[in-house]
């Protein structure tokens, strides 16, 4: 059953229309144009280090899929590309191959294919038993354990108890030792809990907000009664929001995903104060025609994020965390109501 849903969500993602209706709030953002940049844009470095790996790229392949047959495919592509780049790859839910030891393979491709490169394995915040077994199916180099309630409240017989959350990834965190970054699915992931979180002790936090793929989207394919599902079409915090709100919270690294689109959208993120930025649906369609067509997608990411940081006179990731934005509208309007104040951005001396 856990594969069939798999290969249904596959299905669902590549032909329907499952993206947020409402927009991420990147568009609200504005980097401070250089006209004096007073850089060599050929000198731009996208590199970092990211708990532990040495990255060439903050641009990160995010969590598709595993657990069905027609996953090895899409994730050996994605893994090939990842090696060739040097940037991180985060693989799907893990479930189905820790409790179904065939599909295995779907997820080990990954670590077969690029055995030098950083990949992320994942499960649910409530199986702190599989989390060994999960780290050992890929030697993952990090953990993300995945938080989705707002999915599995549209999914037809999903799990809806969420109590004991926080302890069982706090369980998650002591059993392994690798790095746990917990991670929305599209919802996003407010200042609250992003303090918690840090209190149990994960190393980093992926923001995944709304404006990317819309999991209550997804589901309402799936269900028999779509009600619900169209309700909460567009439930959740925006991309730009939350990622303001985990990181103004918290001294861990944040990732920001959730409707990255572009390289400037990138650069907006990190200029906001994230390390990386994950993408997910469009190299699930990249995928598909091969690793090459992955790596050009995220080659044209990485010279749009260049061209950003050129324009906003940085030459290292680290000087675009620097550089004076502008937020407006809802955006704006949103972190004020939520006590974050916004001029500090305009990083005016």
């Amino acid at each position: 059953m856990i594969s069939d849903r798999k290969l249904e969500h596959l299905i669902l993602c590549a032909n329907c229309d499952v993206e947020y209706r409402k927009k991420t709030g990147f568009e609200e953002i504005e980097i401070v144009h250089r006209a004096v940049p007073e850089i060599n844009k050929e000198k731009i470095d996208l590199s970092l280090d990211f708990l532990g790996k040495r990255l060439s790229s903050p641009v990160m392949i995010g969590a598709i899929t595993g657990g069905h047959p027609a996953s090895l495919k899409i994730n050996r592509e994605l893994a090939r590309a990842a090696r060739e780049l040097g940037v991180a790859l985060a693989l799907g839910s893990q479930r189905a191959g820790v409790e179904h030891p065939e599909l295995a393979g779907t997820y080990s491709i990954a670590r077969s294919e690029a055995p030098e490169a950083m990949i992320i394995g994942n499960i649910g915040s409530s199986h702190t038993e599989y989390a060994e077994r999960a780290v050992e199916m890929i030697d993952a180099d990090a953990l993300a354990v995945h938080l989705n309630p707002l999915q599995e409240s549209i999914q037809p017989g999903g799990d809806i108890n969420s109590e004991g959350a926080l302890e069982s990834i706090g369980g998650i965190v002591e059993s392994v030792d690798v790095p746990v970054i917990v991670k929305e699915t599209g919802a996003g992931i407010c200042s609250e809990d992003a303090i918690e979180l840090e209190k149990r002790g994960v190393s980093a936090i992926d923001v995944a907000g709304a404006g990317g793929t819309s999991w209550a989207a997804v589901e309402t394919y799936r269900a028999d009664d779509r009600y619900q599902g169209e309700i909460f079409w567009d439930w959740g915090i925006p991309t730009a929001a939350s990622t303001v709100e985990v990181t103004q919270s918290v001294s861990i690294p944040v990732i920001s995903s959730g409707g990255i689109r572009s390289g400037l959208d990138a650069a907006k993120a990190i200029a906001l104060g994230a390390e990386m930025v994950g993408i997910a649906l469009p190299l699930l369609e990249a995928a598909s025609h091969g690793h090459r067509a992955v790596i050009r997608l995220i080659e044209r990411f990485n010279e749009s994020l260049r061209i950003a940081m050129y324009l906003a006179g940085a030459e290292t990731l680290e000087d675009l965390k620097k550089s004076p934005i502008i937020i407006r509208g809802h955006t704006r309007e949103w972190l004020h109501e939520r006590g974050f104040e916004t001029a500090k951005y305009a990083r005016r001396s």
